[in-house]
This record gives C-alpha cells, sequence and structure tokens, in this order.
C-alpha cells in the first residue's frame, strides 16, 4: 500500500490549472440559509475576476487567503 500526498488544490476558474492561493466563500441568499458558505478556490490571477462575478449577483461573503481557510482550528 502507498500513500499519496495531498492533490495539488487548483483554481476553480474555468480552464485555469494554477495553484489555488485564496478562499472565495460565498452563498446564493435564495437558496442557502444566511450560515452556510461554500467555496470557490482562486489563482492570484484570477482572485478579482471570481470576486467581481460573485459580488455582482450578490453572493460574495468573504475573501481569505487558502491557507487560512483551510485551517481546522
Amino acid at each position: 500500500m502507498t500513500e499519496s500526498g495531498p492533490a495539488e488544490i487548483r483554481c476553480s476558474a474555468k480552464g485555469c490549472a494554477n495553484t489555488a492561493e485564496w478562499a472565495l466563500r460565498w452563498n446564493n441568499p435564495k437558496i442557502h440559509p444566511p450560515e452556510r458558505r461554500k467555496v470557490w478556490l482562486a489563482c492570484s490571477g484570477h482572485r478579482e475576476y471570481l470576486a467581481s462575478f460573485l459580488g455582482r449577483r450578490g453572493f460574495l461573503r468573504e475573501v481569505v487567503p487558502f491557507a487560512e481557510a483551510s485551517d481546522p482550528s
């Protein structure tokens, strides 16, 4: 049995294979309860684009560094 390392975390932008550096936490208030958060991941190059996309729709709740978002504490 071999143990594989963690899979590389990729940006959520269509066609992007860059490593994610940011977590964009969002929800759709029409279908999600207020405390629910969905997460899109973004590289530095797509952070603003994805945040703008979610923000225009009123879905964006916060943007945090990926390391902070993945910290279980």
